[in-house]
């Protein structure tokens, strides 16, 4: 029997993702059509012998939250709870927090993922490896290769190339240490509980140390990367899976736009139904688009490549859309233009108006580069990168941003 655990963070994050998550939980905002944690629960509920989804995190339950995990029961046939931390506790110590939940049942192992990647999510992969490498009680981290430059931004692997053990791991090193980075995609079994236990206890022996202060919280506070990898590198425990299909990370708004694309491409594969395509009476549709079937789109519009259209939007005669996200209820009037954006929710886009924001995908020429997650402000000064509209925003006719 197996396990997934979910890490959804909590409203204190997200801040690169602004002004998009003040309206829904980041991990509900919808990539390629349907909300970002969509796309893990329907990877984990595809692995055999999958009994139970558990999403972590400190968000408060409300209502888009349940209706959600109503409707994926119902879709995946299989039981997703929300498990609701105290306060932030760390990649780590959200799963140990929890780990009763987690080992109920006696699950032989159990993934770990966090929300805001995008991949294919190669869990079986990832299972049958473990059975090859190391004892049975070892760890996989799934890894990918990432240019040397931008390695530096992420976790980093060092193996051994015969047996794919990690022999060292350092998070966000100052200067090169390896190509390979870690995806935020984890296969643990029970035995991972003892190692993080005996940072607890750790972290609590120091807090004895030190002035009283909310020590319960700060003991529990464990990061997997830096408190649990790195002393496990080495030890025969811990090993990488590198996957060669696609993985990125989704910490800005820009990045969704590509993320997005990933996974509309992915659909080809596993969901040729969501795409749209050319028909009689309908738009123009050039490469891969995702348009909701309450949306109301005139048959003069082209829209593509790269776009996704959501519940209940406008769009009027000659519009032109791509590489794009517009989200329910919006509006886009007559002969406007929307390239590199995301259209918030019920905003308008008045007629003749050209909205265009600048790309940020990864160096085309560079098979191992990644997107970089830039904040919204640099220096003070706002970064150029994808166009964000709010929600409720108005961009007047014949106006050009």
């Amino acid at each position: 029997m197996l396990k997934a655990v979910i890490l959804i963070g909590g409203p204190q994050k997200g801040t690169r993702f602004r002004p998009l998550s003040f309206e829904v939980p980041k991990p509900l905002f919808p990539v390629a059509g349907v909300p970002m944690l969509q796309h893990h629960i329907e990877a984990c509920a595809k692995v055999p012998n999958m009994k139970e989804i558990l999403l972590v995190g400190f968000y408060q339950p409300n209502e888009e939250l349940t209706r959600f995990l109503s409707n994926a029961q119902q879709e995946f046939k299989i039981s997703i709870r929300y498990l609701q931390e105290y306060a932030a506790l760390g990649t780590g110590g959200g799963i140990y927090h929890f780990r009763d939940q987690i080992v109920s049942g006696s699950p032989e192992a159990f993934f770990v993922l966090n929300a805001d990647v995008c991949s294919e999510f190669p869990l079986p992969e990832m299972l049958s490896f473990q059975k090859e490498h190391g004892e049975p009680n070892s760890f996989v981290i799934l890894g990918t290769t990432a240019n040397r430059k931008q390695s530096m931004n992420y976790g980093c692997i060092v193996e051994n190339e015969e047996t794919s053990e990690v022999m060292h791991y350092v998070e966000k090193p100052s200067t090169f240490v390896s190509d390979i980075i870690n995806c935020g995609i984890y296969l643990f079994n029970p035995d991972i509980f003892q190692h993080i236990g005996a940072v607890f206890q750790k972290n609590q022996q120091d807090m004895l140390l030190e002035e009283p202060t909310n020590g319960w919280h700060r003991a529990e506070a464990i990061r997997l990367e830096q408190d649990i990898f790195t002393a496990l590198a080495g030890q025969g425990k811990l090993y990488v899976y590198k996957t060669l299909s696609f993985w990125s990370q989704i910490k800005s708004a820009g990045s969704a736009i590509y993320a997005s694309r990933l996974y509309l491409n992915q659909y080809h594969k596993t969901h040729p139904e969501r795409l749209a395509s050319n028909k009689e009476g309908g738009p123009k549709i050039s490469g891969n688009v995702y348009i909701h079937p309450t949306a109301n789109i005139d048959p003069t519009a082209v829209l593509g490549p790269n776009v996704s259209i959501g519940t209940g939007v406008t769009i009027g005669a000659g519009v032109r859309v791509r590489e794009s996200i517009i989200l329910h209820g919006a509006t886009l009037q007559d002969h406007s233009c929307v390239l590199n954006c995301i259209v918030g929710w019920d905003s308008t886009i008045g007629k003749w108006a050209r909205v265009e924001g600048t790309p940020s995908d990864p160096n085309p020429n560079d098979p191992y580069a990644k997107i970089d997650s830039e904040t919204l402000f640099r220096d003070g000064k706002l970064t150029p990168s994808i166009t964000i509209l709010g929600c409720n925003v108005t961009i007047p006719s014949e106006c050009h941003r």
